[in-house]
């Protein structure tokens, strides 16, 4: 036992080291495995590939509802198009839509892909007035280079953007 220090103290303080760590490694490990269900990823239409989105995991699903792809059936169900300008995705929706849902407008849906790749919401949000927009859409409109702001768009909270 060569490696365990001499003294008394430092013996005694090594021991307490060697069993609070396994310990306190179990409590971390516990509590992010109780909270991995609770983290929801941000996906545009091109992110959304069946790697990085798989079916049933929820997500949320953000870009420009597609004009002219809104179509309400009869039993409460709304489907419609979302898009990057880069890709597409179908979202089916059953319950009322937000009042400032429009085509052409920014929105976040969330919930779960489905097999087929069509996106199964839950949840719908749009944009609040008319210069709003979700900083996750605005950023990733602004990764892929179709980002067009209108003169004093803005972010959450009201701050101008100053690109």
């Amino acid at each position: 036992m060569s490696w365990l220090p001499k003294s008394p103290k430092a013996r005694r303080r090594l021991w307490v080291v060697a069993a609070v760590a396994p310990v306190l490694a179990l409590a971390v490990g516990l509590s992010l495995f109780a909270m991995r269900d609770n983290v929801t990823f941000f996906f545009s239409p091109s992110e959304a590939s069946a790697e990085k989105a798989p079916a049933g995991r929820v997500v949320r699903l953000g870009g420009l509802v597609e004009a002219g792809s809104v179509v309400h059936d009869g039993s409460g169900q709304v489907a419609f198009v979302v898009t990057d300008n880069v890709a597409t995705t179908r979202v089916v929706y059953r319950g009322d839509l937000p009042d400032l849902f429009r085509e052409g407008q920014g929105v976040v849906a969330q919930g779960a892909f489905q097999p087929d790749r069509s996106f199964r919401a839950t949840q719908v949000l749009a944009k609040h007035d008319e210069t709003y927009m979700p900083r996750e859409v605005a950023d990733s409109l602004k990764a892929k280079g179709e980002w067009r702001p209108d003169a004093g768009s803005t972010y959450p909270g009201g701050a101008a953007d100053a690109s």
